[in-house]
């Protein structure tokens, strides 16, 4: 008999498995049981058809049932919710939920890929009919028909992550009031917090009320749905619709009961080909574990690319009985919040140094292109590195332009488990408008380097304690707004004006950016000062994170 292949679950990783495995086995029978209306849809596009930017359903549509019998000869039956796996016998049962009818089909190998379900918090009134989630294709028509029958002027989404941001600004395009509720001290929780401010004045600039630092408490229901959204502070929103982005479990219920092995993560364990505890039943998607690239441990990343590479080996060592391994995961993503994109890759400061390593940073604030060609923009990068070894652990950045091939090519180091020294030494594409000779992760490397061998001591933002502050930016810099205590020598006058100084006490000094503070450290360092210290990323960094007064310029002594 021919190989039985059943695949539970479409879009992306159950739809990446089953033509795969069709691919490596033109004589398999392969079902694909999907418990949705759509069996292949453009998750990452939903937000975009509700704001308008993509106008046609049908472009969200990646595949059919009738595509998908006509070139790869896959059954593809949606509205078909599978219930139970019995090992044993080697059967999937469910319910055609069109009909009500019950099914029981035998497979050879099985391959799970179930997807994650939204995080919905038990409270009243969650199931108001102007309640939303935004997962599946049902959810987004569902959403884009209730507006249009009503014409909300005011949303209040729950969860400023990346669906909670995207939501946020395509809402904006429909002209809507909007507002951001957000758990987490600030925005997009998967950055650390000296960037996200950045994505927070973007928010702001473009009329987003952002509420950040408080939960969802109670929703306020009255004949038309939720009218007012209270907050755990107290804090109450009137509003029109509620749009929840809180996160997503994994679904694991099914092979929970199979008795499957769940990991730590509370994901589906899987070994290197995907494989489950049962040799014959496979998982990939969101609801398997991946390894991740810094940690090497089992972890739960919910993104698209890992759900459609880690598929395509499980349908492919499904029907040959062989395949590649599958790949670490760093995490990659990325998110555009109007004019600002913000990604993210590997682990951030604190996650690394949570996670064992002597994590420690590189800021910088280059120009995404050469500064003299036309149109260069301001971009923020983070480098996360161990000091042990130089092994670059993660990257972030927020910017208008260049974001994304920057953290692409970290993501490509983490993934060779490269270094701060292999990152300074890569031969990147330069023409100015494009970049710089020195790239932005050049830099940021450089600063690594010199953090690493001990030629700056930089330090975080924060409290200074008995030190001087010494601002080396311009005196008009300086008056336009400084860090609250600090005295102003700038970096071209300080060699002249060592004499102001007292060589014994300790100085914490900053520039704009890190790059003046640098030189201003060298010129001490080498004149007789003992304990300098470079604040990280500069006034435009530590101007988020201090306390900060403007002022005219007192006297230095």
């Amino acid at each position: 008999m021919n190989m039985r292949i059943v695949v539970v679950g479409g879009v992306a990783a159950g739809m990446s498995a089953a033509t795969r495995a069709r691919r490596m086995n033109e004589q398999a029978s392969i079902i694909v049981l999907e418990r949705g209306q759509y069996v292949s849809f453009a998750n990452c596009g939903l937000p975009y058809y509700l704001g308008g930017t993509i106008q046609s359903e049908d472009k969200l549509l990646v595949t059919t049932p009738a595509m998908l019998r006509k070139r790869f000869n896959i059954d593809a039956r949606t509205r078909h919710e599978v219930t139970r796996i019995d090992r044993s016998a080697k059967t999937v049962s469910g319910v055609n939920l069109a009909t009500g009818e019950a099914f029981t089909l035998p497979y050879d190998k099985l391959i799970l890929a179930p997807g994650a379900a939204p995080v919905v918090p038990p409270i009243a009134n969650i199931d108001a009919s102007n309640v939303f989630l935004l997962r599946s294709m049902e959810d987004t028509l569902l959403v884009k028909r209730w507006m249009e029958e009503n014409s909300p002027a005011h949303a209040t989404i729950i969860g400023a992550g990346f669906i909670g941001l995207e939501m946020a600004e395509n809402l904006r395009h429909r002209r809507m009031d909007v507002t951001l509720v957000e758990k987490a001290p600030h925005v997009l929780p998967q950055l650390d917090g000296g960037l996200a401010p950045y994505i927070e004045k973007e928010l702001r600039r473009h009329e987003v009320q952002l509420i950040t630092g408080s939960g969802l408490a109670a929703l306020h229901a009255g004949e038309r749905g939720v009218s007012c959204v209270e907050l755990e502070d107290g804090q109450k929103i009137p509003t029109q619709m509620v749009l929840l982005s809180i996160g997503v479990r994994p679904n694991v219920k099914l092979a929970q009961e199979a008795g499957l092995r769940i990991g730590a993560s509370g994901a589906i364990a899987v070994d290197e080909f995907q494989r489950t505890s049962d040799p014959d039943i496979y998982a990939a998607g969101d609801a398997a574990e991946v390894i991740h690239a810094v940690t090497g441990k089992p972890v739960r990343i919910p993104l698209a690319g890992p759900a459609n590479r880690n598929g395509r080996i499980a349908g492919e060592h499904a029907a040959s009985g062989s395949s590649p391994k599958s790949g670490s995961v760093p995490g990659t993503a990325i998110v555009a919040v109007f004019g600002l994109s913000a990604a993210v890759t590997g682990l951030g400061e604190s996650a690394a140094r949570a996670a064992g390593f002597d994590a420690d940073a590189a800021y910088v604030h280059p120009l995404h292109h050469a500064g003299y060609y036309p149109g260069a923009l301001q971009m923020h990068l983070k480098l996360i590195y161990d000091r042990r070894d130089g092994r670059v652990l993660g990257a972030q950045a927020v910017g208008a332009h260049g974001v994304d091939k920057r953290i692409d090519a970290v993501a490509t180091l983490i993934h060779f488990k490269g270094t701060i020294d292999d990152l300074a030494e890569l031969d990147l594409a330069y023409a100015p408008q494009f970049g710089s000779a020195k790239d932005p992760l050049h830099m940021a490397a450089f600063v690594a380097q010199n953090q690493r061998r001990g030629i700056t001591r930089a330090v975080s933002p924060g409290p200074v304690g008995d030190d001087l502050l010494l601002d080396v930016r311009t005196p008009a810099e300086f008056a336009a707004g400084t860090l609250e205590g600090a005295i102003n020598i700038p970096v071209d006058e300080l060699r002249s004006r060592l004499g102001e100084l007292d060589r014994n006490r300790d100085i914490t000094l900053f520039c704009q950016v890190g790059l003046r503070g640098y030189v201003a450290q060298r010129i001490l360092q080498q004149n007789g000062f003992r304990n300098v210290k470079n604040i990280k990323g500069g006034f435009l960094l530590a101007g988020h994170l201090m306390p900060v007064r403007q002022q005219k310029q007192p006297s230095p002594l």
